[in-house]
């Protein structure tokens, strides 16, 4: 579905990171697009070089200022873009992490014979670069702010062939209830978003993920499956100040799927 018509800017003069577009059918891109809508300045992110050509069309189209890459296992290069944001900007409103990765071989095995090796990347990738974004904004974020991931039910519940980024969910959407704690006192809000199923690139490396978008459409109350302009704008909310005292939370953005039995 297309972005709602927007008669009011209501982020107007607030600015903020997006990391994790890869092209227009990402979560990220939905996140931009509304968040532009709505009047923000934005940050935009792309893997590296190979990412780059599809990643800078996207960005000039929700006019972004900054446009940098960021592999967070790649040394510096995360740093290099929040210190990008404080020379140039001076300050940070919010940051929106919609990343997660694992080597194909852990991602497809079971968790029980999960290698260190691939465990570790998992969760360097998919949690602990979350953690990382919230200590670097944290000095930015002077007059408070909304830190953003993205999470799935999988964490909860054990969803066939999600595996070891299960356990890794698990553990980001832990980290977003102690970031809310320790950032609260300084306005800092954190939120883990909870989307359905979605066809995005990343959901490709999961096996039979045809059947999980089938079963969520079956079987979600809305009987229809989430769009990523569906979670940019329910998103986009959290930032504003109508929402400042939402926090810690899992949010689901899923036609109700997650009450299902």
């Amino acid at each position: 579905m297309p972005l709602p018509e927007v008669k009011a800017k209501l982020l107007e003069g607030r600015r903020g990171l997006i990391v994790g577009i890869a092209n227009d059918r990402s979560i990220a891109w939905g996140c931009a697009r509304a968040f532009r809508a709505f009047g923000a300045e934005l940050a935009v992110t792309y893997l590296n070089d190979k990412a780059k050509p599809h990643v800078e069309p996207l960005a000039r189209e929700v006019e972004a200022s900054i446009v940098m890459p960021m592999n967070v296992t790649a040394p510096g290069e995360l740093e290099a873009v929040f210190e990008r944001i404080r020379s140039e900007w001076g300050e940070l409103d919010f940051v929106v992490h919609s990343i997660a990765s694992a080597p194909k071989d852990t991602l497809r095995g079971r968790v029980t014979d999960a290698p260190r090796e691939g465990f570790l990347e998992t969760m360097e990738v998919s949690c602990w670069s979350f953690i990382r974004m919230a200590h670097l904004a944290e000095p930015l974020m002077k007059s408070g702010g909304t830190l953003f991931t993205m999470t799935y039910y999988g964490s909860q519940m054990v969803v066939e062939n999600y595996n070891i980024m299960g356990v890794a969910k698990a553990a980001l959407e832990s980290a977003v209830r102690y970031l809310a704690a320790e950032l609260g006192p300084k306005g800092i809000r954190v939120h883990a978003i909870s989307p359905g199923p979605l066809a995005t690139r990343a959901a490709s490396g999961i096996a039979e993920f045809d059947e999980l978008l089938a079963k969520a459409k079956s079987r979600a109350p809305a009987r229809e499956l989430v769009s990523i302009d569906d979670v940019g704008v329910a998103t986009a909310f959290l930032a504003h100040d109508a929402a400042r005292l939402m926090t810690g939370d899992v949010l689901y953005i899923d036609g109700g799927y997650h009450i299902i039995d």
